[in-house]
């Protein structure tokens, strides 16, 4: 009798002792401050690109802020399809984010049947960090001293006019379709496996034109390689300041420009959302940041959620008439 009362105080003692155990991790977790750990910061590119090099100056100022590592992922793949799926199905807990560049969200899902993610409604949004604008560099050698110049040739040489993009789908390739259609012209595209082969073979004379982001194609402009012929943003680009713009150049509708953002998994905690739009803004406020990214072509553009998902909208409106126009589609 007596060792079976001692049986159940010792229970009880234990259960007590688990209980409180319990209790107090819970107590913990619940007091943890966002972020606790480092931060993954998935990219849907290679390393050494533009989206890459992009995000590890990113990452790099939002690890201060945060005070605490932020580590570039690269899941490269299905022009950043990839990364988005990993991102949309990883744990909502502001540990895993997506550093994105916008023709993932507004072009990769009108033109791959593959895509097995929604971009409207398959992410928590924190906001957009930075618009960038393509650039239409022609051969050195063509006769067309403007952008009219050369839709006037292609309207004279139907097919004799060829574009080069760095696949079926990339923003440059649905950049030069959108010139094309505006213009009313017929223009040949020669998709390549990547900018670096497309821009060797505009040097060369093989093609006449590809559309390029700035900051990867001021060093061929600089280096007489290839000319600019009009930026593809609103106003004239900052790194390129007299280059004129598509407008300017008899293409008053034509004034689009690509971004990066960060989003999260679906279901993002809001404290933890709020945490990173604040996080970002004071990136946003680094003139070191502000000084680094502008070099770069880059035009900073640090805003919250909502202006990042209308963007998001808007955009499929826009290369979805062009996609659909153009009869793009990839399996």
């Amino acid at each position: 009798m007596h060792t079976n009362r001692m049986t159940r105080t010792m229970v009880r003692m234990v259960a007590s002792a688990l209980g409180a155990a319990c209790m107090a991790v819970a107590a913990g977790a619940a007091a943890e401050t966002y972020p606790a750990r480092p931060i993954k910061l998935i990219v849907g590119y290679t390393p050494g690109g533009p989206v890459d090099t992009a995000a590890r100056i990113y990452a790099d100022y939002l690890g201060k802020v945060l005070k605490q590592p932020v580590v570039v992922d690269n899941r490269a793949g299905a022009s950043g399809a990839i990364a988005a799926d990993l991102t949309a199905k990883a744990a909502p807990d502001g540990y895993t984010l997506y550093f994105v560049a916008s023709p993932t969200m507004t072009m990769t899902p009108l033109i791959q049947k593959s895509v097995n993610f929604n971009p409207t409604k398959d992410f928590s949004y924190v906001g957009l960090i930075t618009d960038y604008t393509n650039v239409l560099l022609i051969n050195k050698d063509f006769p067309a001293k403007d952008v009219g110049e050369l839709v006037e040739y292609a309207r004279k040489h139907p097919e004799r006019v060829a574009f080069g993009s760095a696949g079926i789908g990339a923003s440059n390739h649905l950049s030069a379709e959108l010139l094309a259609q505006m213009s009313g012209v017929k223009m040949l595209h020669v998709p390549y496996k990547g900018n670096a082969p497309a821009m060797a073979d505009v040097m060369s004379g093989k093609i006449t034109f590809m559309f390029d982001i700035t900051g990867t194609a001021i060093g061929h402009i600089q280096g007489g390689k290839v000319r600019a012929l009009a930026v593809t943003s609103k106003g004239r680009n900052a790194a390129l300041p007299a280059v004129p713009t598509m407008v300017e150049s008899g293409l008053k509708d034509y004034a689009v420009t690509g971004w990066y953002a960060l989003v999260g998994p679906l279901k993002l905690p809001a404290d933890v959302t709020d945490t990173l739009v604040k996080a970002q803004k004071a990136v946003g406020d680094d003139p070191a940041f502000q000084q680094r990214m502008t070099q770069g072509g880059y035009d900073l553009n640090i805003t919250g959620p909502k202006p990042l998902q209308d963007r998001i909208k808007r955009e499929l409106e826009l290369w979805g008439g062009v996609v659909k126009t153009a009869k793009i589609q990839v399996e």
